[in-house]
């Protein structure tokens, strides 16, 4: 089969390597009908996770069919078309049983592209399946699902219910890439009194507008400002950090109220100043957190339901052997406008969010 290896900083193809097989009685092998692209999988092939072996295939969200299962699956059979999630969870040990799957102890957590053989390839091979993937109904398209492994339960999950969202709540989410619009999208459900997004790029702050934000700013120009304008000089009550720079951080530890909360979702590859001089006595709770999927069917069947934007989300979409030319545009998002990608599944033009 083909799949999307890395070899090391920089380096990475869309060749052949081995299919892969039920190892553990607990595996499923899925045959992916449709994979995207996370801003993490850019990080490895930066070498910013420096875990993560050459010779490995990547990707850890995926949609697709169940073609193979070990003896002791008892959820799911061949044919069932299911979700991947990005997180593995063995269900046995003390993190699985606080539904903190993505410290799991038992061989679980995120390994997927990072420990072992991930999805962005013909098949996968997924540990611990019946807690590790998810039956999909008939009515949620496989584009629509796929946002679902990753980037929405993330987003609910460490930056809406870390930051602790409450109804008449003013919300700040710094960086309107596809984290920042599904967490703009899910503090919605909490209805909070507005909702603001900074970012660097128009079409980003577009998308932010038409996803549910009240007002937006430019990262350049002071958004911290906008912030206190709009909340008579208190600050956010909860500033989502969606970015993963030691600037997009002290911009949100600036936005905040006293006794707010930030919430940390970008993955950072630099060291971060934490002005404790200045927020000691402030009362601010700062959250940092590996998205746990513990929220994932609660996702689905709001999905199911029509109640959440995923494919709004949606700018390009690739068969799964264009992957190489996936990858370029999604890296270079500031000049093609790309959101998310996805690959495989049916294929026809996305007209970009921000034009929409």
């Amino acid at each position: 089969m083909k799949g999307y290896v890395f070899h090391g900083p920089g380096q990475s193809a869309w060749e052949d390597v081995p299919d892969p097989d039920v190892k553990e009685p607990t595996d499923a092998v899925v045959r992916v009908d449709a994979v995207t692209i996370c801003g993490t999988d850019l990080h490895i092939l930066k070498g910013d996770v420096p875990e993560v072996r050459p010779g490995t295939v990547l990707g850890h969200e995926a949609v697709g069919e169940v073609v193979e299962i070990g003896a002791d699956v008892r959820t799911l059979q061949p044919g069932d078309r299911v979700l991947v999630s990005c997180i593995t969870a063995c269900g046995r040990c003390r993190y699985c049983r606080e539904a903190m799957y993505s410290q799991c102890l038992g061989g679980g957590g995120w390994i997927l592209g990072h420990c072992i053989d991930g999805t962005q390839a013909e098949f996968v091979r997924v540990p611990f399946a019946d807690l590790s993937v998810h039956p999909l109904p008939a009515s949620v398209t496989s584009q629509d699902a796929v946002l679902l492994a990753d980037i929405f339960p993330t987003a609910y999950e460490v930056g809406v219910l870390n930051g602790q969202v409450r109804p008449g709540d003013t919300v700040a989410v710094v960086g309107a890439g596809p984290i920042g619009l599904a967490a703009i999208a899910t503090a919605r459900l909490f209805s909070p009194a507005r909702v603001i997004a900074v970012d660097m790029a128009p079409a980003r702050l577009e998308a932010a507008r038409q996803l549910g934000a009240e007002a937006v700013a430019d990262a350049r120009e002071a958004p911290e400002q906008l912030v206190a304008d709009l909340t008579d000089g208190l600050g956010a009550d909860v500033v989502v950090e969606a970015v993963g720079t030691p600037e997009t951080f002290e911009v949100c530890t600036r936005m905040v109220r006293p006794g707010g909360r930030v919430a940390n979702v970008g993955v950072h590859g630099k060291p971060a100043p934490l002005h404790l001089e200045e927020l000691w006595s402030r009362n601010v709770t700062i959250t940092t957190g590996l998205v746990d999927t513990s929220s994932t069917p609660t996702l689905l069947r709001m999905a199911a339901a029509g109640r959440l934007p995923t494919s709004r989300l949606v700018t390009h979409t690739f068969p799964l052997e264009r992957m190489e030319e996936a990858y370029d545009v999604f890296a270079h998002s500031a000049e093609t406008g790309a959101l998310k990608v996805v690959l495989g599944g049916p294929q026809h033009e996305v007209v970009p969010v921000g034009n929409a």
